[in-house]
């Protein structure tokens, strides 16, 4: 009776409150203070754990929950002492001044789904200790950023590094972690590298992982170090001009250490499935893990929140999504409509749209597939508005070119279309690779491209040469390059999460190193002397099937230091004096040469001399010129 008493007075008391417009308040303040929770949680913007000065707010998302409460070391892990309050919209909400910074904490629910209490990590948490139990620890958006300003470089300049925290610099039997990666990044600048794809960096059960099996996405994983330890080795990367852009995994969650935190959450499930984070139904299955419900407007709001908060509190510089088209298609292999997930287009629309309103220079790209036009069309076209996406065509013709042992086997027709392709008419569309994460890794029966043109005998000259003819297509081609780390020191076999790379070959196939420095410092117009390579414009004008040679034309908008002839030779033979189109007259200069045995001694430097371009023309260019080439060889030329 004195109970509800007290209640009665309280929400009298804090309606006039609300009439006289003072200030909005929870209407179940006094019930709030009984169990040591402050209601002005609803002036705190923001889920998870939200930290102010004398406090920490508390608000998370449990429709089916009959209480939500919060236990930490700063009550003794208590299940009832903070008590959220209901807001009757499925959130629950407080505020506890008890709580501070570094505290850890979990969440105890119960419910007509839950028998007795069930112990649950917060999705939004930023840091979870890595333990059995999951433990939240609050932490705060307070980095003393430097004043530097990073800008990030334009896409026609990016050459992108992709990266494996944990193996990309390991120490004996210890993961490699943020500050690893900072030890090598004047490596990386020397090169010429100027973005680096974080492989997903989410907190993931054990020790290992390629980082495909996210349980928290809000969370960091503890080997590779803390928040503040990311926002660290960005400024770093900034600071050394690297963009760095994250891999993020929306379309599914887990599908391990799900039980402490988003599976069945408040209990609740349908058809034996995962709960409210979910599908509850055929939709809920992909070949990873369990797919969120893209339809439910808190999952929506969860996996937006998630992505605004690397751009914005993290300053990352973009977006590579895992496999999109398990977003936007129920079977994830496929571009029939019928079998469209409306709600996946649309939730990549308004995260597109958002970093698009917000931060237009940051990219966002896709990696479907499929080559799929719509995943890079605007949204206003109907499309899923991403900036690029992962060019599967290019790299599957590039293979098939490159890795048979026979010569005859080579197609360059299947290679011309492979360089011309691009979606819609912007070739920086698509990103381009002769090797990424999936298709070398152990855990996929794959090896390193020179392991795949000669298996076991990766350093052999035929691996060399042919997978260094295989990068300068990459170079060379329209879209935006990328390489997968170490490939610029000739690392082979499979990689694995568990493995490092042999970073001793830097020095032992140091001019491979160089042979890919010099590739990158071209398509960067370093000297220019180049500038067709960062160009939209390509011509593909002598295609020789019986020789197995092909010859193309690049361009920005045209004349001395922008016109780029480049000449590739997929056989073993040399040329002393073969006939190719020139765009224009005169004298053009040899920029690279691969056959040049500054980049191996075994290699023949053959040919690889400048030229005069005369008339007549040939293969449809209005001159021509003899050039000499090596075998398995590319040539870069210029005026």
């Amino acid at each position: 009776r004195l109970y509800m008493a007290r209640l009665y007075m309280a929400r009298l008391y804090m309606a006039r409150l609300y009439m006289a417009r003072l200030y909005r308040i929870n209407i179940l303040h006094f019930y709030n203070s009984i169990h040591g929770v402050n209601s002005m949680v609803s002036q705190r913007q923001g889920m998870g754990a939200i930290p102010y000065d004398g406090g920490v707010a508390f608000r998370v998302w449990a429709p089916f929950a009959s209480s939500v409460c919060v236990a930490g070391n700063f009550n003794s892990w208590s299940t009832t002492a903070n008590a959220l309050e209901s807001e009757n919209n499925g959130y629950w909400s407080g505020d506890l001044p008890e709580a501070k910074l570094d505290d850890r904490y979990r969440y105890v629910i119960s419910g007509p789904f839950i028998s007795g209490v069930q112990w649950r990590t917060d999705p939004y948490s930023k840091h979870v200790e890595d333990n059995n139990e999951g433990n939240g620890v609050i932490v705060a958006d307070n980095f003393a950023w430097n004043s530097n300003t990073f800008n990030m470089p334009t896409w026609n300049e990016l050459v992108i590094y992709e990266l494996h925290v944990a193996s990309f610099n390991r120490s004996s039997e210890t993961p490699g972690d943020f500050s690893s990666i900072i030890s090598k990044l004047n490596d990386l600048k020397n090169l010429g590298i100027n973005a680096i794809q974080l492989m997903p960096i989410f907190g993931f059960p054990g020790d290992f992982s390629l980082g495909y099996n996210p349980a928290l996405p809000f969370d960091i994983e503890s080997n590779y170090g803390t928040p503040k330890s990311f926002k660290e080795f960005i400024q770093t990367a900034h600071d050394q001009g690297f963009a760095i852009i994250l891999d993020v995994v929306y379309n599914h969650f887990g599908p391990d250490d799900l039980d402490t935190s988003l599976w069945r959450f408040d209990g609740w499930n349908e058809n034996g499935r995962n709960g409210i984070y979910f599908y509850n139904d055929r939709r809920a299955f992909t070949p990873f893990g369990d797919r969120p419900d893209l339809g439910r407007g808190e999952v929506r709001q969860f996996i937006r929140d998630n992505a605004l908060m690397w751009l914005e509190e993290y300053r990352i510089d973009g977006f590579r999504f895992d496999s999109t088209v398990n977003i936007r298609n129920i079977f994830g292999n496929n571009n029939d409509p019928s079998n469209d997930l409306p709600e996946g287009w649309s939730l990549m629309q308004w995260i597109n749209n958002e970093i698009d309103g917000r931060m237009p220079w940051k990219i966002s790209i896709a990696e479907d597939l499929q080559n799929n036009d719509y995943l890079t069309r605007s949204t206003g076209a109907g499309g899923a508005g991403f900036d690029s996406q992962w060019g599967s065509l290019f790299y599957s013709a590039l293979l098939d070119t490159v890795v048979p042992p026979n010569d005859s086997s080579r197609n360059m027709d299947r290679l011309r279309d492979a360089i011309l392709q691009r979606f819609e008419t912007d070739g920086l569309k698509r990103v381009i690779y002769s090797e990424n994460h999936d298709e070398v890794a152990e855990i996929n029966r794959k090896v390193r491209l020179p392991d795949a043109i000669w298996r076991g005998n990766a350093d052999s000259w035929f691996a060399r040469k042919r997978s260094t003819l295989a990068a300068a297509l990459v170079f060379t081609s329209p879209g935006i390059p990328m390489i997968f780390m170490g490939q610029e020191f000739l690392e082979w076999g499979s990689w694995s999460d568990r493995g490092s790379l042999d970073w001793s070959k830097k020095n032992r196939f140091s001019g491979i190193w160089d042979l890919y420095q010099a590739l990158i410092r071209l398509r960067r117009n370093w000297f220019n002397n180049t500038r067709g390579l960062r160009g939209q414009n390509v011509n593909v004008h002598h295609v020789n099937n019986s020789d197995k040679m092909i010859a193309f034309h690049r361009w920005e908008n045209g004349g001395p230091g922008d016109d780029v002839i480049v000449v590739a030779n997929f056989a073993d033979r040399n040329y002393d004096s073969y006939t190719i189109g020139f765009p224009k007259g005169g004298t053009w200069y040899v920029r690279f040469n691969s056959d040049w045995n500054g980049f191996s001694p075994d290699f023949g430097n053959k040919g690889g001399y400048d030229t005069t371009a005369g008339q007549p023309g040939t293969h449809g260019m209005p001159f021509s010129g003899n050039i000499g080439i090596g075998p398995y060889s590319v040539l870069i030329l210029s005026q």
